[in-house]
């Protein structure tokens, strides 16, 4: 599967954003697709999840702000930004994966990252 990332940029705090991620090849049987976000010097961190039965899951520090969806018809995955916060800058990537990763080292597939940047 390739992932091609879009719609980051530049927002003001309280600003939205949403990130979409184009799948293509072989993306029947997708277990689980994702976001992860990396600020320069820190580790990949997971940001959302949703797995092929819909289940969702966040980070702690997104809940309530961001959503993830995808449209199968589209093979788009998306995430909701809303309520921006300066913390929230960083690279943000897709993942995908025909099974179940634990974490963001366990993802085989990745799309090549798409910049946010919250002032």
């Amino acid at each position: 599967v390739q992932l091609v990332e879009s719609g980051g940029g530049s927002v003001q705090a309280g600003g939205s954003l949403r990130l979409s991620c184009l799948k293509s090849g072989n993306t029947t049987g997708l277990a689980r697709v994702g976001w992860f976000r990396q600020i320069p010097g820190k580790e990949r961190e997971g940001v959302a999840a949703i797995d092929g039965d819909g289940s969702t899951s966040y980070a702690d520090s997104v809940k309530g702000r961001f959503t993830i969806s995808q449209d199968n018809a589209k093979n788009t995955l998306y995430l909701q930004m809303s309520s921006l916060k300066p913390e929230d800058t960083a690279m943000y990537y897709c993942a995908a994966d025909y099974w179940q990763p634990r974490c963001p080292d366990e993802y085989n597939y990745w799309g090549q990252g798409t910049q946010v940047t919250v002032s």
